[in-house]
């Protein structure tokens, strides 16, 4: 008779290890996610940053059009008239800085999106948002200070010139 030997339980010499597609995923693209909220941060400090000097050059230009405004203003120039001459300038700054910008842009993000396995193409959308949100708080920068302008009283801006 043959007696059988009990045979105890031995783990496997490597433990089996399992892990979700999802979490792998995720690992790849962590680093993009954090680079995209230091992107955000810094871009809102540049718009806000850009803001401030809007600010500060549309207060040296009006004082120093302080006379022309209150000549235009007792010719019968009305505030929309005068707001939209002191904001035409920096309509043409903000113009002029998005056809230099856009074309950079354009061909940094392409270069950028080329390295993911899903490559997308960037449209002309995204341009023309950028365009009329870049316009809207150059003309919001701009305008309180164009108003502030328009609506003092000229004779005391002719008065001591």
């Amino acid at each position: 008779m043959q007696t059988s030997k009990a045979v105890l339980y031995q783990p496997p010499a490597h433990p089996f290890r399992y892990f979700f597609k999802a979490d792998d995923y995720q690992t790849f693209y962590e680093q993009e996610q954090r680079l995209g909220s230091i992107y955000t941060y810094f871009t809102v400090l540049a718009i806000l940053i850009a803001c401030l000097g809007l600010f500060g050059l549309a207060s040296f230009v009006t004082t120093q059009r302080t006379k022309e405004i209150g000549v235009r203003k007792i010719m019968g120039a009305s505030v929309p008239s005068i707001v939209v001459l002191l904001s035409k300038e920096f309509t043409v700054l903000v113009l002029f800085s998005c056809l230099i910008g856009f074309p950079v842009a354009w061909f940094a993000m392409s270069k950028w999106l080329q390295d993911f396995a899903y490559a997308t193409t960037i449209g002309w959308g995204i341009f023309a948002i950028a365009g009329v949100s870049a316009l809207l708080i150059a003309w919001l920068t701009v305008s309180y200070q164009s108003i502030r302008a328009a609506t003092c009283n000229p004779v005391e801006a002719l008065r001591y010139e």
